[in-house]
């Protein structure tokens, strides 16, 4: 028997309800379905296809493409795709670490401001949003040249030699990508200091802690929800970034983003770039898989 029930004022069955339930989900339903699930789908059996001699697809299933991924090629083995990966890893994470170290003091100082200032500030954070990456690099460029104030600044100190730009180098790398993912960790960090409860800080106060008790029992706890939205929102497309090395690392320090983008566009190995791109996915599951584990009672919201 089909029961009655009340939803929102009005008589309604099970069945209609999740008839409406059905309709509402169906778009996004279809829509992941038809641009992340099936384009990842078909990705598994061309990565074990081969490249033809004009770059072509040859369906003829082998493992050569994940040899290749670990270093096994024609000329014998060559450790440059693990280097690439580890490189990629360590990328990501220095990125995330310097965006937390940079964020904290950021919602604080915006938490301080009067209600109206915080929404300016808010809006200055998403500026850079309205912006291409691509156009912000090559802004990055034009800062880091050697006529600007900081290769000047720089030269001055003795750090670098005068007359040279500040890029290509690491330096400007991870200056590149903290700037660009600097918004994914302040926005949910800052949704955390907001809420967050200064009874609790008084407390720790109280009981004699100093600068570094106050940070570790009473604001991580309370800011551990948005900061690890943050770390996920930076980490995971921090891994997959190639235009900030390309442009500002001048391309000498190959990440997997890298790879994959010369698998795909450079040597038209569709395959080959098919086995890296399924790498940085499995790496993406597990960082989603950790974030299940360990931030259950992490809000998204």
């Amino acid at each position: 028997m089909n029961r009655l029930l009340v939803w929102y004022g009005e008589l309604a069955t099970e069945r209609s309800l999740l008839r409406r339930g059905v309709l509402l989900v169906l778009p996004g339903l279809l829509w992941v379905l038809a641009f992340l699930v099936l384009p990842g789908l078909l990705l598994v059996p061309l990565s074990f296809a081969e490249r033809g001699p004009f770059g072509e697809v040859v369906w003829t299933f082998s493992l050569e493409n994940y040899r290749r991924l670990l270093g096994f090629g024609v000329l014998g083995y060559s450790p440059d795709n693990l280097l690439a990966l580890g490189r990629t890893l360590w990328v990501a994470f220095l990125t995330t670490l310097l965006c937390v170290l940079l964020a904290y003091p950021i919602a604080f100082y915006i938490r301080a401001q009067p209600p109206k200032r915080r929404y300016l500030l808010l809006s200055l954070v998403l500026v850079p949003f309205w912006t291409n990456i691509v156009i912000r690099t090559y802004a990055w460029q034009l800062l880091l040249a050697p006529e600007m104030p900081l290769a000047r600044l720089l030269s001055a100190l003795g750090l670098v030699e005068p007359g040279l730009a500040l890029f290509p180098s690491a330096f400007a790398v991870y200056l590149g990508m903290v700037s660009a993912f600097l918004p994914f960790m302040v926005l949910p960090l800052y949704s955390s200091v907001e809420r967050m409860d200064e009874g609790l800080l008084e407390a720790v106060r109280d009981l004699y802690g100093g600068p570094v008790r106050v940070f570790l029992h009473g604001v991580l706890p309370q800011t551990l929800p948005g900061l690890t939205v943050g770390v996920i929102l930076t980490f995971i497309p921090a891994m997959g970034m190639f235009v900030v090395p390309d442009l500002l690392g001048g391309a000498k320090h190959l990440l997997l983003g890298n790879l994959v983008q010369q698998a795909f566009y450079t040597m038209r190995d569709w395959p080959y770039g098919a086995a890296l791109s399924l790498v940085l996915i499995l790496f993406t599951l597990l960082a989603l898989r950790a974030y299940r584990r360990y931030g259950k009672e992490v809000d998204l919201a």
